[in-house]
């Protein structure tokens, strides 16, 4: 090297995975290091399939289904659960084992058509590009109603799925996105009829704010994401020069837009004992309660974040698929 020239230096890190080099340049490496291998049951009777919902960004979604399940009362097809993976915006996809068998779970379990959503990641994608992704899968979603009744669906969509019985849902950062494009539906701006969401799922939610709250100050000594940890991957995610306000991380900022005269469908908020987030979650549920929403919080006491994928055959675990399932069989009978 001459002329003075200097090689570019890392100067973000996140996890030894991802990083930002001085020159600006990105370097992604395989998320496989950060994961224990582990051998996990067999999920039968479920179907599941790759489909391309957005060619130009090169998005999949995987879709499931019972291979033989009743649906539920009243109707010959299934409710949709969409879902969105976590990993803070910056990591993560639908197609890593944990969210995979979260997915076969819930679709033999509740049961339902479940569409586990890939979105574009941080920092070569900042927010709100995920968020944008989801809208569009709704969108797509959309699209595949509509030509339910024409023909041209996918067949397995056409075939199970009632679209007029549709949930978002997501864990961790994939929660936070979850609620973001539901709030984009509830304030009309996505129009997704014919598709109809009934309600909301968010599993340890990935959310901040400036201030700390008590959890971070004095976080659970068996914490699976710590407060660093979490501030690194807003760093790397929000818009560049961001807070932990911005309306992406805390909903209920002071420039967040208020949500008292958005319609939103019922919630289901899970809430992690052990998670260093518990009070951003909890907050989040109490503020939406004191401007009139319908909101279910079922705590978690001793879980850490994330623990339905943590450990997706736990007795937590299963005891959150009943609660899911109690969730959708109430808001599709409301």
């Amino acid at each position: 090297m001459s002329g003075g020239d200097k090689a570019p230096r890392i100067v973000e890190d996140l996890f030894g995975v991802v990083q930002i080099l001085s020159d600006g340049t990105i370097v992604r490496g395989d998320e496989a290091v950060l994961h224990q291998k582990a051998t996990y049951p067999d999920v039968p009777g479920v179907q599941w399939k790759d489909v391309v919902y957005h060619a130009v960004h090169g998005l999949r979604a995987r879709v499931y289904r019972p291979a033989s399940s009743p649906p539920l009362a009243g109707s010959n097809k299934l409710p949709v659960l969409v879902y969105f993976h976590g990993g803070g915006y910056c990591l993560g996809s639908y197609t890593q084992p944990p969210f995979h068998l979260f997915c076969l779970r819930a679709a033999a379990e509740l049961p339902a058509v479940v569409l586990s959503v890939q979105y574009r990641l941080a920092p070569e994608h900042r927010l709100p590009a995920a968020i944008e992704d989801g809208a569009d899968f709704l969108s797509w979603l959309r699209g595949q109603a509509e030509l339910t009744a024409i023909g041209g669906a996918d067949p397995w969509l056409a075939e199970s799925a009632d679209f007029a019985r549709t949930f978002v849902s997501g864990v961790s950062s994939g929660a936070n996105l979850a609620h973001h494009v539901t709030v984009k539906l509830a304030s009309a701006q996505l129009a997704v009829s014919p598709v109809r969401v009934v309600g909301y799922v968010l599993l340890s939610a990935f959310f901040g704010s400036a201030e700390r709250t008590a959890a971070e100050v004095d976080p659970p000594a068996d914490a699976s994401l710590t407060v660093e940890s979490s501030d690194q991957l807003w760093h790397m995610s929000l818009p560049v020069g961001a807070s932990r306000d911005h309306p992406v991380a805390n909903p209920f900022g002071p420039d967040s837009p208020s949500l008292a005269s958005v319609d939103l469908p019922p919630a289901l908020v899970v809430v992690p004992g052990s998670d260093v987030l518990r009070d951003h979650v909890r907050g989040y549920a109490a503020r939406l309660k004191d401007v009139g929403k319908t909101v279910d919080v079922v705590e978690f006491e001793g879980e850490q974040h994330g623990f339905s994928i943590l450990r997706p055959f736990g007795e937590a675990a299963n005891e959150l698929m009943r609660v899911i399932r109690r969730f959708v069989y109430t808001a599709t009978e409301r």
